[in-house]
């Protein structure tokens, strides 16, 4: 009687474990915004588990880089982030992508970390998507070209 006790207890609490386990992996799903050029990619610059995982390793090694030996538009730059992560409205302006509805603001809140990079940095691009500035920031990225932003922004929204 005993024995059975405690298998039950232990199935209720593998079952309990994996329902919690697929309900966290969409939860983090969802953070990728509809409407963000990284919504049509599979991975990031790096593949998505890594960059959830050190992403701000990333960052702050390329913070150190820019800063201290001028080194600039590699594929960590946090301005390349906002330019594939932004999402815009149904105007075509970008969301401030540290909102709490919003790629970053969204992750944070959820992982409970504090995201101060917005503080001192634009959180929107500082140049529209149709420039060359921007054209040519996504093609470093190796991430094609923009031309199909308009037809995927056109309906606008988060996920």
């Amino acid at each position: 009687m005993a024995k059975a006790t405690v298998r039950t207890i232990l199935l209720v609490g593998l079952v309990w474990a994996l329902l919690a386990q697929t309900v966290l992996a969409e939860e983090v799903r969802r953070y990728v915004v509809e409407g963000s050029k990284a919504a049509e990619l599979d991975a990031c610059v790096e593949p998505t588990e890594r960059m959830r995982r050190m992403h701000f390793e990333f960052i702050k090694h390329q913070r150190i880089a820019t800063v201290h030996q001028g080194i600039r538009g590699t594929k960590y730059s946090l301005a390349g982030c906002v330019d594939c992560h932004i999402s815009y409205d149904e105007q075509r302006q970008p969301q401030p992508i540290d909102r709490p509805d919003q790629f970053c603001g969204a992750c944070h809140a959820y992982a409970a970390v504090d995201l101060n990079c917005f503080d001192c940095h634009a959180s929107v691009p500082n140049r529209s998507e149709d420039s060359p500035e921007a054209q040519a920031a996504h093609q470093a990225l190796g991430l094609g070209p923009l031309g199909s932003l308009a037809q995927t922004h056109a309906g606008g929204g988060e996920r």
